[in-house]
């Protein structure tokens, strides 16, 4: 009687076709972008993906591109602002997802953003489902990712102690 290897039974899970065969880093950069409504308070620009998702404006970083220039490139192409002041650097959150055979690990960073001059000429992409100005804490219960709540938090403890 031929002796049949112990771990066969195990060589369903390591099927060659669900293998990530490759890791893929992405660093992006995106912005808060804020501005105050007729009464004082603060509104956030979000965006709203084509999974119904809202989140901030961001994209890769291009070569030749800072972080910063990333970002005010994507807050033009994704919302239409073209007139806006970046007021610093928030932090930085992490994402990681698969791709077919590849697991993408994704850095963006983030920056606090005022919108300058006319903050209603906002217009979306074509991939966009909406994109829309919230009352600070409509954003916080809108979007839907927990590190950029925090951020969001962040940012608008700094608008409050600096006066933004």
């Amino acid at each position: 009687m031929a002796a049949v290897p112990k771990f066969d039974h195990f060589k369903k899970y390591f099927n060659k076709k669900n293998q990530i065969q490759e890791i893929v880093r992405e660093p992006t950069s995106g912005g808060i972008i804020f501005r105050r409504d007729v009464s004082g308070g603060v509104e956030i620009l979000l965006i709203q993906d084509g999974k119904d998702r809202w989140t901030i404006p961001k994209g890769h970083i291009e070569e030749g591109e800072t972080a910063e220039q990333t970002t005010r490139r994507e807050i033009a192409e994704e919302a239409g602002l073209k007139d806006v002041e970046i007021l610093g650097w928030l932090g930085k959150i992490h994402f990681r997802y698969r791709r077919v055979d590849r697991l993408v690990l994704m850095t963006t960073q983030i920056y606090l953003v005022r919108a300058k001059g006319d903050t209603n000429d906002i217009q979306k992409e074509e991939w966009m489902n909406d994109i829309k100005w919230f009352k600070f804490n409509d954003a916080l219960d809108a979007i839907e990712y927990e590190d950029i709540g925090k951020l969001m938090l962040l940012a608008m403890k700094r608008i409050r102690q600096e006066k933004l």
